[in-house]
């Protein structure tokens, strides 16, 4: 049901972004960017991190960006990858499907500055072949996401 609530979440906040699914799994960055046509880079994954006092945040980088654990450190602390049974009971995504729209419950959503060296972007869409195409601006906006820099 995430897609579904992907769907829902475009459509209470009026947007017209058509979530593009497939017949083929688009579940890492690799299989993501070669069905879709695109450099593995426009690709948008969105990493779920347990951060200080137990916080669950969200963070969208670029599909070839690597967390850079000291700049991790200082914007957010310490910080550990979720596990994926909690990704999914945190966001309502699977694994494969994550992304910062349509979620179980409020999470702070991050955007690294590595998203912004492209015009667009492809984040999933809610299940491991969807996607939707955006601008890192547009992104931005819809998810009330902050910029960082810490790939």
């Amino acid at each position: 049901m995430s897609l579904q609530s992907v769907r829902e979440f475009f459509l209470a906040r009026d947007l017209d972004l058509p979530i593009v699914e497939l017949d083929v799994s688009t579940a890492t960055v690799a299989l993501a960017a070669e069905a879709h046509g695109v450099e593995p880079g426009r690709i948008a994954k969105t990493l779920a991190f347990r951060v200080a006092e137990g916080r669950v945040i969200l963070l969208v980088a670029s599909g070839v960006a690597r967390i850079d654990n000291r700049k991790f450190k200082e914007a957010f602390g310490k910080g550990k990858m979720l596990p994926p049974d909690e990704v999914a009971e945190a966001t309502g995504h699977p694994v494969g499907g994550v992304c910062p729209f349509g979620l179980a419950q409020a999470l702070p959503v991050y955007l690294d500055h590595s998203l912004s060296n492209f015009d667009e972007v492809l984040p999933a869409a809610g299940s491991t072949n969807s996607m939707v195409r955006i601008t890192p601006a547009l992104l931005a906006t819809v998810t009330q996401g902050q910029w960082v820099d810490v790939c």
